[in-house]
C-alpha cells in the first residue's frame, strides 16, 4: 500500500531561490504547519492518497537499468536503453536491448535491440507507439528520434525527424498530438543547460520541430514534465555552473512553469524542495498532477554505499488552488527513469536507487478513484 504519513503538511509556497549543494540541506523541508481545512480536503480528493502499490516482474538484468525509454505498444509494456554500472567501481556502461512484457502477470522477453546503445532520452507513448527523442552513449549526445512499436511479435523503428541539435537529460511531455522537449545540455561536458523548448507535431503530415518561447527560469537538465489543464509544465530540475575546474556541477532547482500554447510561460508556485529526476511525465487524475519523488540534493556527494535513497515524497500540485500539497511517500524511490500508464495504473521501470545503484525491479501503482474538485 503506498504510505501516507500520519501528520500530513501543507508546505510553504513562497519563491525561492536557487539551491546549491551547500544549501540544499538546509532547504530541503520547510518547517512542518498544521493542515487547514482545503489541503485536507485536496488530500482526501488525490488519486494518490488511496491505491496500492506492488512490483511487477523485474526486468531480466541482474542490475537494473537508469536513463531507459519507455511506453507501451499493442497493451504490452516496454523497456530500451538505459545505463547501469555491471562493476560497482568500474565506468558507466550503455545498453541497447528491448525487453516486452505483455501482461503484467506475464515474463519479460528480449524483444530487439535499439539502432545503438543508448539512454538519458525522452520516451512517450503515443498512438501505439513509444516516441523516442535523443540520449547518449561514453562518447556523445545524439539528436536522433525514433519509434518503438511492438507489432505481431517483432519490435519495428520508424525514423523522425532528428532534434534541431543533439539532447540529453532533457525533459517532455505529450500535449494532444503534440511533442514538448524542455532543457537538456548538447554534449556531455556542458557547463551550462538549455533553456530550449522544442514542440513536434506527430500527427502532421510532414512532422516538423519547431522551437518555442525559451524556459523564462534557468536552463535545466532532469526536470520534470507534464502535460495538464490544456497546458505543458516543467518543474525544478538542476542548473549546470562550472567549477573552479572548468566541470559541470549541479544546482539544484525548485521553480516550475507552464506554458499555454497561444499564451506563452507563467510561473506556477515554487515546489516545497528541490526536485531532480523524478520520474516523468508526471501522472495526472482529475484534481492535478503529481512528483514522485526525485533526489531533493540533501544527500550529494554521500558514497553510494552510505547514501539512503532518494526522497520519497510524492507532491500534488492542483490548478485549482495553485499549490503544492505532500499527499503520500513512495515505497522504492527511483530517478532517472520514466514514468509510464499502462492498464490505468503508474509505472515506474528501473531507475536509479542510489547513486551508481540501479535497480531491475518494476513499480506499478494502481490510483484511487477520481474525484473532481
Amino acid at each position: 500500500m503506498i504510505h501516507t504519513p500520519p501528520n500530513q503538511r501543507t508546505d510553504s509556497l513562497a519563491p525561492s531561490p536557487r539551491v546549491t549543494h551547500d544549501a540544499v540541506g538546509a532547504a530541503r523541508r520547510p518547517a512542518a504547519t498544521g493542515m487547514g481545512l482545503l489541503a485536507l480536503t485536496l488530500l482526501l480528493r488525490s488519486a494518490a492518497a488511496a491505491g496500492e502499490w506492488k512490483p511487477l516482474p523485474s526486468v531480466p538484468d541482474p542490475h537494473g537499468f537508469a536513463g531507459l525509454y519507455a511506453g507501451v505498444s499493442s497493451q504490452a509494456l516496454l523497456v530500451a536503453g538505459g545505463s547501469n554500472f555491471p562493476d560497482p567501481t568500474g565506468p558507466k556502461v550503455w545498453h541497447d536491448r528491448i525487453f516486452v512484457l505483455d501482461r503484467p502477470a506475464g515474463q519479460w522477453q528480449l524483444a530487439g535491440n535499439l539502432p545503438r546503445p543508448l539512454a538519458y532520452g525522452i520516451s512517450v507513448t503515443w498512438r501505439n507507439r513509444i516516441v523516442c527523442a535523443g540520449g547518449n552513449d561514453s562518447e556523445r549526445h545524439y539528436a536522433d528520434v525514433f519509434a518503438l512499436e511492438w507489432h505481431a511479435g517483432k519490435i519495428i523503428t520508424t525514423a523522425l525527424p532528428p532534434l534541431p541539435r543533439p539532447l540529453a537529460n532533457a525533459c517532455g511531455a505529450l500535449l494532444g498530438d503534440t511533442l514538448y522537449v524542455a532543457g537538456g545540455q548538447d554534449q556531455p561536458t556542458a557547463t551550462a543547460a538549455l533553456k530550449m523548448v522544442l514542440t513536434l507535431d506527430l500527427a502532421a503530415a510532414q512532422p516538423r520541430w519547431q522551437e518555442m518561447a525559451p524556459l523564462p527560469g534557468p536552463g535545466r537538465i532532469l526536470a520534470v514534465a507534464a502535460a495538464f489543464d490544456g497546458a505543458f509544465w516543467v518543474c525544478g530540475g538542476a542548473e549546470l555552473t562550472a567549477d573552479k575546474e572548468q566541470k559541470p556541477q549541479r544546482h539544484y532547482l525548485q521553480d516550475a512553469y507552464r506554458f499555454d500554447p497561444g499564451r506563452g510561460w507563467q510561473r506556477s508556485a515554487d515546489l516545497p524542495h528541490p526536485v531532480v529526476a523524478a520520474p516523468t511525465p508526471a501522472p495526472c487524475d482529475a484534481t492535478g498532477f503529481y512528483i514522485l519523488g526525485g533526489d531533493d540534493g540533501a544527500h550529494v556527494g554521500v558514497a553510494p554505499q552510505r547514501h539512503p535513497g532518494f526522497s520519497p515524497d510524492v507532491l500534488h500540485f492542483s490548478t485549482r488552488t495553485g499549490q503544492w500539497t505532500h499527499v503520500a511517500t513512495l515505497p522504492a524511490p527511483r530517478v532517472t527513469t520514466p514514468l509510464v500508464s499502462w492498464n490505468n495504473a503508474w509505472v515506474i521501470p528501473c531507475g536509479e536507487a542510489r547513486p551508481r545503484v540501479r535497480s531491475p525491479e518494476v513499480w506499478c501503482f494502481t490510483p484511487g478513484p477520481r474525484v473532481e474538485e
